[in-house]
């Protein structure tokens, strides 16, 4: 049977990106990461609870507390707020963290080669987001030539991105349709124990379950 990593941060677009994985019948290995973010401890939280869910057959958490050494990033760095609110879309926002998708990419190939995984799952979404360049579709075509140029080439590994090209609500949907465990999801960028409900992820979040149709099932402070 071919084998897949999933990137599982524990949000909601990763989650439904693991249903859809796991719904694919391949034998499918959970990878997460810690990087000194905000939330680390709720993402790991959910990892946990979504491993336990799915039952993949390895489970990885990776630490990389350099990146939040290098800073940059609101979503590392506490001397940089967490803007509140939608961002404008012409440009990238103070959460971006620095090419964080390519690292993150990076490890998951290297463990693709030593278990000879054939796919590489990743929940990014380019349409309905907030504007991060290595969340665009020609950012993982790049990378798909990265692959190719930088592994020894015995087997070939694929960037799947199910949910790029869609909107948050269409993405409420199929993980509804995947019967995805929401409840287990976190989407905020701050808080570790309610949502606030402010932020951009959230509000992203809401506006998806309410376009969708469908009740959220975590609760918000705001």
């Amino acid at each position: 049977m071919a084998r897949s990593i999933v990137l599982l941060s524990g949000g909601m677009d990763s989650l439904v990106t693991a249903a859809y994985a796991v719904n694919a019948g391949d034998d499918v290995y959970f990878l997460h990461f810690n990087y000194g973010q905000l939330t680390e401890k709720k993402e790991q939280s959910c990892f946990a609870k979504l491993v336990d869910y799915y039952q993949p057959v390895q489970a990885k958490t990776i630490n990389y507390p350099w990146l939040k050494e290098i800073g940059g990033s609101a979503l590392t760095n506490g001397n940089l707020s967490v803007p509140k609110g939608r961002i404008a879309t012409n440009k990238i926002p103070r959460t971006y963290v620095p090419f964080r998708n390519a690292i993150f990419l990076s490890a998951a190939v290297a463990w693709a080669e030593v278990i000879k995984a054939t796919k590489i799952y990743i929940g990014a979404v380019e349409e309905d987001s907030s504007g991060y360049p290595d969340c665009r579709e020609v950012f993982f075509k790049a990378f798909a030539k990265v692959i190719a140029t930088g592994t020894k080439g015995e087997i070939p590994i694929a960037v799947i991105t199910p949910v790029l090209h869609q909107s948050k609500a269409e993405i409420v949907q199929l993980g509804t349709e995947l019967k995805a465990p929401f409840h287990l999801s976190w989407s905020c960028y701050t808080e570790n124990e309610i949502a606030c409900g402010v932020c951009e992820s959230c509000l992203l979040r809401k506006k998806a379950f309410q376009q969708a149709g469908i009740s959220d099932p975590i609760p918000y402070r705001n």
